[in-house]
């Protein structure tokens, strides 16, 4: 596709900010979710980061930059009031002890039962999975945020994802540039479509069931 259409990066971001509620602690993914952080207003919201941060802040100025502050992606951050640091150790008992409302995910396929595929493409070299498998199985909701389509055009919202799996089931929301999914009954339900984008082109480049409300 030589043209991304729909919502841009910072909207799909903008759309998941408002998905948070107040008090909730909250996980952002590497890649689309990141944006999110520079998008909260409410102090009750804490980001936490898997390698050992509760209140994450947005990304710093060039005068702020602290090479010792940084996120589970290695990119510098800035901490909050109240903010605290530990170890992974920790960081991954508050994960898998149920502890993180929501995980917002990148993500390269997703499937109508909810399963996602993020962290490796076959034949590729990769560092490793990270916490997302912790993430998608401790987090209380999992909300995925990527493009509706592969760069070659593929579609990457299926009836089964073909990519080494990351979590099977977990998904509840899915966010592309060109609707907002809720996973329901083997099968997404679209809740928002994008400015510019048809029915007729979502239910084309989705190889899963969608139904419109």
């Amino acid at each position: 596709m030589s043209e991304v259409k729909g919502w841009t990066r910072d909207q799909m971001a903008d759309l998941a900010a408002a998905m948070i509620e107040p008090g909730w602690v909250i996980n952002l993914g590497i890649g689309i979710p990141t944006l999110v952080a520079n998008r909260l207003n409410d102090p009750s919201v804490m980001i936490h980061s898997e390698n050992g941060l509760l209140g994450m802040g947005p990304f710093p100025k060039d005068a702020d930059v602290d090479p010792q502050m940084i996120n589970a992606g290695k990119q510098t951050v800035t901490a909050v009031e109240g903010a605290s640091t530990f170890s992974s150790a920790l960081s991954f008992g508050m994960i898998r002890g149920g502890h993180i409302d929501a995980a917002f995910l990148g993500a390269m396929q997703v499937d109508a039962e909810g399963s996602i595929a993020n962290w490796k493409i076959p034949g590729k070299k990769v560092t490793g999975m990270g916490g997302a498998m912790d993430l998608v199985s401790g987090a209380k909701r999992v909300v995925a945020l990527m493009t509706h389509c592969s760069k070659k055009g593929e579609a990457k919202l299926l009836s089964k994802v073909t990519l080494p799996v990351t979590g099977l089931s977990c998904v509840s929301t899915v966010i592309t540039n060109w609707g907002v999914f809720q996973v329901k009954d083997n099968s997404f339900e679209c809740m928002q479509i994008a400015p510019g984008i048809s029915k007729e082109e979502i239910e084309e480049n989705t190889e899963a069931n969608v139904y419109f409300v």
